[in-house]
């Protein structure tokens, strides 16, 4: 249960700040189609014969830069999205499937194990939280500024593809982490429930960034703990807990206004 805890807390600390950028810019399908590859990058860890982190960021990532790359080509990005994720999704549920002598738990990558994570896992949870809050505080100003306007952005002197490419590559690190806790088919409702939760709790982009940092552990931790008493699927459990802490904010919001 405490390394559940801390694999659970870990993650949210890595999703909740980058999942206020997919707010803001309504990049949800982004994180959906990102998370989605994640299957199929599993498939080709165990078809190489490489760990399970290392094919679910490539594939996370090549998802990203593809979907960056076609946007606005030939079709609309919605629907552009729409294909590439459960295309991924789709082929990488074959692939397992037809994998010879290899025993894979799917439900445990699509909907999570939390209480299946061994210490090393938890590091490696850690280590990539770690990462991600590096990169965006590296880049808060200029993803910021990005995200107001790609005209002010160009005119400040910063090239906003290679900003969406540094939340394409967060967004690949957040599956990679996540996908032990919550798994594939939950790795977006992680990034934004605690995000739009946030929104009525802050005033200031730092703030929201925060909040939804404390909001997604919360979550974590009170999904974990409601999962134990239930008995219950744990990495939905979270996401409930993250929904009704959701509600509680709008509840609050509108007691605010009245």
């Amino acid at each position: 249960m405490i390394r559940a805890a801390l694999a659970g807390v870990g993650t949210a600390l890595a999703a909740a700040p980058l999942g206020c950028f997919v707010v803001w810019r309504r990049m949800a399908y982004f994180g959906d189609a990102t998370a989605h590859a994640a299957i199929l990058g599993v498939a080709l860890a165990l078809v190489f014969n490489v760990s399970v982190f290392g094919g679910v960021l490539a594939a996370a990532l090549a998802m990203g830069v593809t979907v960056s790359s076609l946007s606005g080509r030939s079709f609309a990005t919605d629907t552009l999205l729409g294909v590439l994720a459960h295309s991924a999704l789709a082929f990488g549920l074959v692939a397992v499937s037809l994998l010879a002598g290899v025993r894979v738990d799917l439900m445990s990558y699509l909907f999570g194990d939390i209480l299946a994570v061994g210490t090393s896992d938890v590091v490696l949870i850690w280590a990539g939280a770690a990462g991600i809050l590096a990169l965006l505080t590296w880049r808060w100003s200029a993803l910021l500024t990005t995200t107001v306007s790609d005209d002010l952005a160009a005119a400040s002197g910063i090239d906003p593809r290679r900003e969406q490419m540094v939340l394409t590559l967060g967004l690949a690190l957040t599956v990679a982490v996540a996908i032990k806790v919550v798994g594939v088919l939950l790795i977006a409702a992680l990034l934004i429930i605690p995000a739009a939760t946030s929104r009525s709790l802050s005033r200031t982009p730092e703030g929201m960034a925060i909040w939804a940092g404390l909001v997604g552990g919360l979550s974590a931790l009170a999904g974990l703990w409601a999962s134990f008493q239930l008995d219950t699927p744990t990495g939905p459990t979270i996401v409930c807990a993250a929904t009704v802490l959701f509600l509680l904010s709008l509840m609050l919001g509108s007691l605010r206004k009245d």
